[in-house]
């Protein structure tokens, strides 16, 4: 992509998470509905697009772990609430846009996710998401590029496995859309080797069992690090 070549000419970290999930939707991976908006107006009128409520997220390719920074916003209901978070968010150091998203339903949240390992590079990622990642620790790696039954082999190795069941009235997980989506982190890696990561964080599981990236991370590589 050349915004990616780009990005790593300029000497950006990362891609912003609307381009990072833009990426993903290149490679067939399901995002959320969301707009890229530059003021609380125009985020007003996406958001009444959409339908309330919402969530609205400070973008900028700095802003990189938008939980720490209070740069997310949550279950907004109402034009008002939209405009005074806007205002809010602008305000972060780095910030030079905001995300209008959809507010995704779905109980179940799981990370799916790229390192680039200096001895086995590319390697992809699943498992336990959402704010328990760090804490659980359930998660398990691959040597990319994957295929489909690498990828259904990695939903069974997770400790918490039984969370791809049938949970609470609510489907089982679309295995074989999950399988899509870390095989396709796998091609995207093994392309790019300007990419050094990539976290989806959360995949969330729609009650139909569908999954769908609601937040991304794609860190870049310094110019210097890429082979020529």
């Amino acid at each position: 992509m050349d915004w990616i070549e780009k990005a790593v000419r300029e000497g950006k970290p990362a891609l912003n998470e609307y381009e990072a999930k833009q990426l993903l939707a290149d490679f067939g991976i399901p995002i959320c509905r969301e707009a890229l908006v530059p003021d609380g107006e125009t985020a007003v009128k996406a958001a009444r697009e959409f339908g309330y409520p919402v969530v609205l997220k400070a973008a900028g390719e700095r802003i990189q772990h938008k939980t720490e920074l209070g740069a997310v916003a949550l279950n907004l209901k109402a034009g008002k609430e939209v405009r005074e978070e806007s205002r809010r968010l602008l305000a972060i150091a780095g910030c030079d846009g905001l995300i209008v998203q959809e507010m995704v339903r779905g109980e179940r949240e799981l990370v799916c996710g790229l390192i680039r390992d200096a001895q086995f590079g590319p390697c992809v990622m699943f498992g336990l998401g959402g704010t328990l990642t760090e804490i659980v620790a359930d998660v398990v790696f691959r040597v990319a590029p994957l295929s489909a039954a690498d990828a259904l082999e990695m939903m069974e190795e997770i400790r918490t496995a039984k969370v791809l069941q049938a949970f609470r009235g609510q489907a089982p997980v679309d295995r074989e859309a999950l399988a899509g989506i870390l095989v396709a982190v796998g091609a995207i890696g093994s392309q790019f080797e300007e990419i050094r990561e990539i976290d989806i964080n959360p995949v969330k599981i729609r009650p139909d069992g569908s999954p769908v990236a609601v937040d991304a991370l794609v860190a870049l590589r310094s110019a210097a690090a890429v082979r020529p």
